[in-house]
């Protein structure tokens, strides 16, 4: 029976092709830096005369392609030296799921992520690297470094 199949459309489900979404995704680039992201935490350091590093892996992080409008998969890397604070690990997790629906460039994702880092925890220095699955076989991976 090789008929078509109709999907029905209600409020609560609606189809969307991916592109429909994508000149919002791409006028959003240029105010990535301004982007609203949910507060990452902190909790006071009680050995904040050691050097030490702390290295946190999300490997499923997703956002939004901001040309095609489709889902971008990442491992997401960060690897710090707390000083006074350390990073509180249920906001860092709420954080990254506000990426699930924004559409963004890997390179844009990083420095904003390191930026938000960097000012919540104020470490000694800070690296973060997102490792993207491949689109259109291409592997993209980006990584930054923060010093004082």
């Amino acid at each position: 029976m090789g008929g078509k199949v109709r999907v029905k459309s209600s409020p609560q489900y609606t189809v969307h092709s991916p592109q429909s979404n994508c000149s919002t995704y791409e006028g959003l680039q240029g105010r990535i830096r301004a982007l609203k992201t949910p507060k990452i935490e902190v909790w006071e350091n009680q050995y904040p005369h050691k050097v030490y590093s702390v290295s946190m892996e999300i490997p499923e992080f997703t956002c939004i392609c901001p040309k095609t409008g489709l889902p971008d998969f990442a491992n997401i890397r960060i690897e710090y030296s707390p000083a006074k604070y350390c990073i509180e690990l249920k906001s860092l997790k709420m954080y990254t799921i506000f990426f699930r629906n924004i559409g963004i460039f890997h390179e844009h994702l990083v420095n904003k992520f390191l930026e938000d880092f960097v000012k919540a925890s104020k470490p000694r220095w800070a690296k973060i690297t997102a490792e993207f699955n491949p689109r259109g076989g291409i592997k993209t991976v980006v990584s930054r470094q923060y010093k004082r």
